[in-house]
């Protein structure tokens, strides 16, 4: 690896420093590995993985899906999302608990985080 550490592939900012094997940007508080490190900010966002829901579709900020599988809610009050729950204006995450990576308003239940294998998007 050069000298020159390379730009956050989030922000575009330059003021990235190395923190044991990753790289961290101060400015949106992004870590990345170094191996893993794009060549510049656009095509960390075309490379970046897809999220896709439970049939293949791939998911965006801001889309509405509904619930294909009843969800069990821990936690607070308990609960369960039945199937057919429209979900809209999703929030797609990566830094979510285990493998939830979508975060929503949910109808009943408020702001919980989703994984996008029990949702399919709305047409």
């Amino acid at each position: 690896m050069s000298d020159q550490l390379p730009p956050c592939p989030v922000c575009g900012e330059g003021f990235t420093y190395e923190q044991g094997t990753l790289l961290v940007c101060p400015m949106c508080g992004h870590e990345w590995s170094a191996e893993d490190s794009p060549l510049d900010a656009d095509s960390a966002a075309d490379s970046g993985a897809q999220i896709k829901d439970a049939v293949g579709n791939v998911l965006a900020d801001g889309d509405t899906v509904t619930v294909v599988k009843t969800v069990k809610v821990k936690g607070g009050g308990g609960g369960v999302i039945k199937i057919g729950t429209k979900v809209a204006g999703i929030r797609l995450i990566s830094d979510g608990v285990g493998d939830h990576d979508i975060d929503a308003n949910v109808p009943g239940f408020g702001r919980i985080q989703l994984k996008s294998s029990v949702v399919k998007k709305a047409l």
